[in-house]
């Protein structure tokens, strides 16, 4: 099993249909094809090697990662909000002696061969001159042969991704192609992420498990890759207007700004089939806003993590079912297990809250050079996500927390996600995140952090009342923030540990 298989597929079945879409650049199969086989020559790597990608998302990030495992080399796409320090930490993890990187990061590099003596080849792809000893992109492929695929899978590893970087040191995550491939077909299998011989508007960065599922669903359906090198409302909309994608990948946060954007209606969005959606929680009010604005579209929803890539799906018919099935993450796919464990490892009963658990092919390999944070991960075979959860009777996931950041006020446990749900029903709440911080009286208090829908008011007292109705006293806000905006990783994610600091640092009351 090995991850270029599809390519030999299209390359078979439809050499001249569109698989790569970049601005005005399009690129059938088959040039497409042949561009990789070059650039994987020119790019001088091997098995055992790893090349790292700096770079948003471009068709010459999708070349690459093709590249690299046409040649059987390890492809490690890098966070583009990194700074230097974190980039040079990944690298040098990494053991990569080959950089690919954009115009977004090329003027990082100068510091980063002082931090990577090792760092022997800068392959320039971004827009523009290439800057001075680097290597051009597109000339690297001109003057390089096509090289065959060495067909290298199964249990090699295809991608380092690595976690956080903000605070510690980052983990670098081996995903083996098996285990990608295992995770795409379970979720094809279930979920329908994607449809054949469809058009992917891929927003969700490669950098992130998301946006490499997302790409990965589509290349194995077949069709096409839309690449956008950044988020915005209008960019995505603009997009789906013009290039008529069937399938769109979005995270909570996009479909907030999706949904409030004031031209909405000028744009034809009926092309879309299938809108997935994932990576944090989302509010029943906010899906049932999105799913009016794609009202021709199947939604579906994916959760998982780097060291897992999806694990559950939500269909589109669970969605259609509605009620409480729209808070659930869904269902266990065909390819794994999925388990809810006391802090011994013991299973528990369902509707008991524990912590997730999976286990099966489409496990990471482990951290790189990490070899006891790997044995704590995969203890007992069973991937410990870190997050906590239930199972209902018919086996739907419903998660509640982060495990790290559940809130213990009073000696009572609040989960942060059931609070939003509730803020998040109020006519004037249009964002918002709870989180827990320091109180002399409670030990944690619940304090929450909202942005408000444009020129609306509400206060503390206002918004508790209104949670109180819907969840029990001890659980609503006892402080509030006022802000324009969450704080959102590269991956769309809100920074609760931002907000937690933010809050303790100015000692917010009220």
């Amino acid at each position: 099993m090995f991850l270029t298989q599809f390519v030999h597929r299209a390359l078979r079945e439809s050499p001249q249909r569109p698989m790569t879409v970049f601005g005005e650049r399009v690129f059938t199969a088959s040039e497409s094809i042949d561009r990789v086989a070059r650039l994987a020559h020119g790019l001088g790597a091997g098995e055992g090697d790893c090349i790292a990608l700096l770079a948003l998302n471009s068709d010459r990030c999708h070349e690459t990662i093709l590249a690299g495992w046409w040649s059987g080399a390890t492809v490690s796409p890098l966070n583009s909000r990194w700074n230097a320090a974190e980039i040079a930490y990944a690298l040098t993890d990494s053991g990569s002696t080959i950089l690919v990187i954009d115009e977004n990061s090329a003027p990082l590099v100068p510091e980063l061969r002082t931090l990577c003596p090792d760092l022997t080849r800068v392959v320039y792809c971004g827009s523009g001159s290439t800057p001075n000893g680097m290597i051009d992109y597109d000339a690297l492929i001109a003057d390089s042969e096509p090289v065959p695929d060495c067909r290298i899978g199964d249990d090699a590893v295809a991608l380092l991704l690595y976690t956080g970087g903000t605070t510690g040191r980052s983990k670098g995550v081996m995903v083996s192609h098996k285990g990608l491939m295992t995770s795409t077909l379970g979720t094809l299998a279930a979920g329908k992420p994607a449809i054949s011989d469809g058009v992917n508007l891929l927003a969700n960065p490669l950098f992130h498990i998301a946006g490499i599922a997302s790409w990965m669903a589509q290349n194995v359906m077949g069709g096409t890759q839309i690449f956008l090198p950044a988020f915005s409302p209008r960019i995505m909309l603009e997009a789906i207007d013009r290039h008529r994608p069937t399938t769109v990948g979005v995270v909570p946060t996009m479909l907030h700004m999706l949904v409030t954007a004031d031209d909405i209606d000028a744009y034809d969005l009926s092309s879309v089939q299938v809108v997935r959606y994932g990576a944090s929680p989302i509010s029943p009010a906010l899906l049932q806003r999105a799913m009016k604005l794609f009202p021709r579209s199947g939604f579906t929803q994916g959760y998982g993590m780097t060291e897992t890539a999806h694990i559950t799906v939500l269909s589109a018919a669970d969605h259609l079912r509605g009620g409480d099935l729209l808070r659930s993450a869904g269902r266990a796919l065909p390819h794994c297990e999925v388990q809810i464990v006391d802090p011994e490892g013991n299973e528990v009963r369902s509707g008991t809250v524990g912590e997730i658990v999976t286990r099966g092919d489409h496990l990471m390999l482990g951290y790189r050079n990490l070899p006891d944070e790997t044995a704590a991960a995969l203890d007992g075979g069973w991937m410990h996500t870190g997050d906590a959860g239930y199972l209902d009777e018919q086996g739907y996931l419903f998660i509640v927390d982060r495990i790290k950041d559940m809130i213990i006020t009073g000696g009572e446990n609040v989960y942060s996600t059931e609070v939003e749900n509730a803020l998040a029903q109020h006519p004037a709440v249009a964002a918002c995140s709870v989180v827990g911080v320091k109180d002399p009286k409670w030990g944690e208090r619940v304090h929450a952090v909202v942005v408000l829908q444009p020129g609306a008011q509400a206060d503390l007292d206002e918004l508790r009342v209104h949670t109180k109705s819907l969840v029990s006293a001890f659980k609503a806000p006892r402080s509030i923030e006022f802000v324009d905006a969450l704080p959102l990783s590269a991956a769309g994610k809100v920074l609760k540990r931002d907000l937690r600091d933010a809050a303790e640092a100015t000692d917010v009351t009220k």
